[in-house]
């Protein structure tokens, strides 16, 4: 099969979500199926990036440079529209040529599409050639959760794009025949009549790259990760260091925090003491979850499947973690990990680990053995691949 594929980031390097998973089902789908990838980029994509990612699109790589000024005139002009900004951030006139000679030219038998970001290029096409989009999270979810905790003056701008991100997602179903997202919890949240039609495709999680490391040292009690400019990873990183760490600070006072992941944002570099280490980029994260007794991930905001949870399971590292992150996973309190709410209830999870080596033990081998069976790229991938007829 020739199918085409929209991505509104290139998937390399593995530093944020959509693209982890993207890379790992071009990876699969193209021991099948002849791949043409376009991909957008708001930033320059590296000859090794593109070496990673040229062999699995025998149908070709279209790589288009989104540059600052059209952007802002984009966004501007998807404000006019009544778009949301998301989708206009990413729409840009040029780019939507490119995917119609794409079109016409490679002719697809299938197209599928990540992202509402990158729907409105295929918009025009609908009913013309099969398309799947794959909401992946819920973007108006996430944006409602955000606008909540913003500061005063930015909660009508941010509420105003939740709304359009709702009336978009709920548009973009009927330009599609195929849809999927990454939970159960994600697809209750899209406002359309038909959405359990939605296909829940999980991610994966290579566990023999993330696999277990016991005879590492421990220069760190606590651990959190993640692409740390990206809110929910910046909302749960404060909380974690402001409010939840100086309670497990009552019973362990030595107790020390690590806060791993590309270009941390002003707020999360703020963190940073004698009691909190925040190192940005990290070559390879596997050397931070080595480093930990405990991962933890608070988190509050936010949609979608959390994959540095399911990168800390898989090397055996205890887990504690929130019910908005557990609902996507689906693991057992008490059993694969612990779940909590509140700084208290997180604090005391955390303790109880730190307390009981032998329990955290027998926790991280349960969690470890979760993801083996449930998360796997190939089952996940082929769930999606069979959309595609």
């Amino acid at each position: 099969m020739k199918l085409l594929v929209l991505l509104s980031r290139f998937p390399y390097p593995l530093d944020k979500g959509d693209k982890l998973r993207a890379y790992h089902q071009l990876r699969y789908l193209a021991e099948r199926h002849e791949i043409c990838l376009f991909a957008l980029t708001d930033e320059d994509v590296s000859a090794a990036a593109q070496a990673a990612v040229r062999p699995l699109c025998r149908g070709g790589l279209v790589v288009h440079r989104l540059r600052r000024p059209g952007i802002a005139g984009n966004m501007t002009r998807a404000l006019a529209r009544g778009w949301p900004l998301q989708v206009g951030y990413f729409y840009d006139a040029l780019a939507q040529k490119r995917v119609n000679g794409l079109l016409s030219d490679f002719r697809p038998d299938h197209v599928y599409c990540q992202l509402i970001r990158m729907a409105q290029y295929l918009r025009p096409h609908g009913g013309r050639v099969p398309m799947t989009l794959d909401y992946m999270d819920v973007f108006s979810a996430g944006m409602r959760r955000r606008s909540a905790q913003a500061p005063l003056w930015q909660r009508p701008v941010l509420a105003l794009e939740a709304q359009r991100l709702l009336r978009y997602e709920v548009a973009a179903f009927d330009w599609f025949r195929h849809h999927t997202i990454i939970s159960d919890q994600d697809r209750q949240l899209i406002e359309h009549p038909n959405r359990n039609e939605i296909q829940v495709v999980l991610n994966g999680i290579d566990t023999e790259f993330f696999r277990p490391q016991p005879g590492a040292a421990k220069a760190y009690d606590l651990l959190f990760c993640g692409n740390m400019s990206y809110h929910p990873n910046v909302d749960a990183a404060c909380f974690l260091a402001e409010e939840i760490l100086p309670l497990v600070r009552r019973h362990h006072p030595a107790a020390r925090l690590l806060v791993a992941g590309t270009t941390p944002a002003p707020r999360v570099q703020a963190l940073a003491s004698a009691q909190v280490e925040v190192s940005g980029w990290v070559p390879d994260i596997r050397a931070a979850y080595a480093a930990a007794r405990v991962f933890v991930a608070p988190m509050r905001v936010g949609t979608g499947l959390q994959n540095k949870l399911l990168e800390a399971l898989a090397m055996a590292l205890p887990c504690v973690t929130t019910p908005l992150a557990n609902n996507a996973l689906g693991g057992t309190d008490g059993q694969e990990l612990r779940v909590a709410l509140g700084a208290p209830a997180l604090a005391e999870a955390i303790v109880g680990l730190l307390d009981d080596d032998a329990q955290a033990s027998v926790m991280a081998g349960r969690g470890h053995a979760f993801v083996k069976r449930h998360y796997t790229w190939a089952g996940a991938t082929a769930r999606l691949e069979a959309l595609f007829g």
